[in-house]
């Protein structure tokens, strides 16, 4: 599965979408954003729980 979202700051909702992908049985494949805020260093968050590729479009530092 392919996790789209618009935008990434802190992380924390991404991290819950990871949990709910799989807690339903589904792999992550990898994640895409519209716009990171970097500044919030939102990858680091998300490595604590996954280590699928993140991509992002837009990123603000």
């Amino acid at each position: 599965m392919l996790l789209v979202d618009d935008l990434v700051a802190t992380g924390g909702t991404a991290v819950a979408q990871v949990k709910l992908v799989e807690s339903c049985g589904a792999s992550l494949a990898g994640m895409g954003f519209l716009m990171e805020l970097a500044f919030l260093n939102p990858r680091q968050a998300l490595a604590a729980h996954t280590d699928v590729e993140l991509f992002s479009l837009i990123q603000v530092d």
